[in-house]
């Protein structure tokens, strides 16, 4: 097995995973929102993502991975900053037709990109850009049906444009600038998104359906279904958070589009949903766009190993030759003629009492 290829082992797992999970709580909700008219999405996602927590709490009390505290301002406003973008993309949907909050959907991988390469000075191949620019397409001719703009439901969908985009692209450099692992990330943040959602869920999903989500008729069937879409989201949330670490924003959101497919595919062939030539040549060109992403990254991927692994034998030949690059911990590293010493640095000698 090649050193490259456990890593991309674990970024396949995390793309199958979200794919499979995602594709499962759409079906899930679907039969709770469609056949039993629980429609308080908002207020679901809060109890989503305390499950997540509670899950998550338990595998750290049986030691299944480290609790790292960091920064806990960036942790809070990192959490509220994500539960105020889910409840603005269902303010979206609320206040909009289905195409135009589709339209919406679309507008993120855009934005992202634009927000990468302006404050992130992140460069984006012509290619993938070519194969962005396919997949949206695709996706826009299969799922987008009526565009309904209204003033209201505009502003909405922008803030929730603005607000995913970031969150997104926070979950990435979040998890590689204070050097935490995605299922530490969420762990320390679901409590923030939770409560967010929580205190907000029951308004906007009343305002949205005009009831009330503590009137609803809780029988066991909705009560067996509120419960399996609790359990299926925590390995949502867990992908989601994992496979925006392993890769980026920009490649989650594909995933997204590819999983919008399969949901569309598999309403068809389980549910007979209305299915037309229309939907088969949008899927068809996504597609093709996913597959030429796919392609293109993993060039650009073997490209950098490649260049780094050619400039590997330099950087060693100039750490030999220059002495100052053989500093290590503090201290210099220097040869005499029989043998190598070692020059700590000065606040480790005998003497000196200083504490910096």
């Amino acid at each position: 097995m090649t050193e490259g290829t456990s890593p991309r082992l674990g970024t396949f797992g995390a793309l199958s995973l979200s794919v499979v999970s995602s594709v499962s709580i759409v079906i899930c909700n679907k039969a709770l929102i469609s056949t039993l008219g629980f429609c308080f999405a908002t207020t679901l996602t809060s109890w989503h993502l305390a499950v997540t927590f509670c899950s998550l709490h338990v595998a750290r009390w049986l030691n299944l991975f480290e609790h790292k505290p960091f920064d806990s301002r960036t942790v809070m406003g990192f959490g509220i900053l994500n539960g105020i973008s889910i409840g603005l993309l269902n303010l979206s949907l609320g206040f909009n037709s289905v195409g135009f909050y589709q339209m919406t959907k679309l507008a993120i991988i855009p934005c992202t990109v634009l927000l990468e390469t302006v404050f992130l000075r992140k460069q984006f191949s012509a290619n993938v850009q070519l194969s962005l620019i396919l997949l949206l397409i695709g996706v826009g001719i299969a799922t987008i049906t009526d565009l309904q703009l209204n003033i209201l439901g505009s502003i909405l969908s922008l803030f929730a444009i603005l607000t995913t985009c970031v969150a997104q692209i926070m979950t990435n450099t979040i998890q590689k600038k204070f050097k935490v692992s995605s299922t530490q990330l969420l762990y320390q943040s679901c409590p923030y998104q939770a409560t967010t959602l929580f205190l907000a869920g029951p308004f906007l999903d009343g305002l949205l359906t005009n009831q009330n989500v503590f009137a609803f008729n809780y029988t066991k069937n909705v009560l067996f279904f509120i419960i399996l879409s609790c359990l299926i989201s925590v390995s949502v949330n867990f992908s989601t958070f994992l496979v925006i670490g392993k890769t980026s924003p920009v490649t989650y959101q594909v995933l997204g589009h590819l999983k919008t497919c399969l949901v569309l595919t598999f309403g068809y062939v389980l549910l007979h949903d209305p299915f037309s030539w229309h939907n088969i040549f949008g899927i068809g060109i996504a597609v093709v766009g996913m597959g030429l992403y796919s392609y293109t990254c993993i060039l650009e991927s073997q490209q950098k190993q490649k260049e780094t692994t050619l400039a590997l034998p330099q950087i060693m030949k100039d750490m030999e030759t220059d002495p100052l690059l053989l500093v290590d911990n503090g201290g210099l590293s220097q040869k005499s003629t029989d043998d190598a010493t070692i020059i700590p640095p000065l606040w480790n000698r005998s003497g000196s009492g200083k504490d910096f």
